[in-house]
């Protein structure tokens, strides 16, 4: 079958140009090898479809027929096709998983950006810790995660960089403590994510002298904490300003030790689909103005 459909097309590529040259240069074919086709197509009808003249060929009755069909028979097919592609690209549902602090300065974004350019598309949003994003993408139940690299210990996963987060102190907006500080020395009451989450295991590795009084698995839990005197809490410098003055909070940046990490965004490691293809690029998009709005 796949000989016979690729037998016709390269027949209408001939009829089209009127040369067997021509057709064999745009085909990437031999002329020997393109005339072979033509003959084992010629054979099996048992008509001949062209006639050489000075110039060329020339169609038959018989090949001007087949090519009348053909051509309309194919088009349908061709169109139905790219239909049926470009409608991937647009229609169905993707699944995005994430850890909760991008969703107060990363996630809306892509996701507006993605549903204004795929309307047709549902996005489904997953909020998760690091962990819980890995195991998601890795299992196939999410498409795409948003996520920090020191939760991706996996090679079932590729890794995108999208930008570097800087940490600071939160505290409420009457605390004694001002300007940078160095936390290294420093006995810190924290409000905290569970030991699980990575930001809680990079402070762990950063040698701080915290304690934990309460645990919390969102920002807005840690932030009623903080503004209720439970203690302070560490949180990405990006998370909103308005967010932090609506709790009575303010940051404090944090000059030691160095709090950094990198977000990234995680796919399985084989071929996307087109919306997750699409998504990724809505993410890398976002991603690139927030690194460059770092840079001005």
């Amino acid at each position: 079958m796949e000989t016979l459909d690729r037998s016709l097309r390269y027949f209408l590529r001939i009829a089209e140009l009127g040369s067997l040259s021509k057709a064999a240069e745009v085909l990437d074919q031999t002329q020997s090898g393109l005339s072979k086709q033509l003959a084992g197509l010629e054979s099996s009808l048992g008509l001949p479809l062209f006639v050489r003249t000075g110039r060329g060929v020339e169609l038959t009755d018989a090949g001007a027929r087949l090519y009348d069909v053909l051509r309309a028979s194919y088009r349908e097919i061709d169109q139905a096709v790219e239909g049926v592609r470009q409608r991937g690209f647009t229609h169905g549902t993707v699944h995005l998983a994430t850890v909760h602090t991008l969703s107060y300065y990363f996630t809306a974004d892509v996701v507006a950006r993605f549903v204004s350019t795929r309307p047709n598309a549902n996005l489904s949003l997953l909020g998760r810790s690091s962990p819980e994003v890995v195991a998601l993408v890795e299992s196939g139940k999410a498409d795409l995660g948003l996520v920090y690299d020191v939760a991706v210990d996996t090679d079932r996963v590729i890794s995108h960089h999208l930008f570097d987060d800087e940490m600071s102190l939160i505290v409420p907006r009457d605390s004694p403590l001002v300007g940078p500080q160095d936390l290294s020395e420093m006995k810190l009451r924290l409000v905290g994510f569970p030991p699980h989450y990575a930001l809680r295991r990079m402070l762990h590795s950063a040698g701080l002298q915290a304690t934990y009084a309460t645990e919390a698995e969102t920002v807005d839990a840690m932030l009623k904490l903080v503004s209720s005197g439970v203690g302070d809490c560490i949180l990405p410098s990006r998370i909103p300003n308005k967010l932090l003055a609506d709790n009575g909070l303010r940051y404090v940046p944090i000059e030691a030790p160095p709090l950094r990490r990198r977000a990234v965004a995680i796919t399985p490691a084989g071929p996307l689909s087109p919306l997750t293809a699409g998504l990724l690029q809505c993410v890398m998009h976002v991603a690139g103005g927030l690194r460059h709005n770092q840079m001005e």
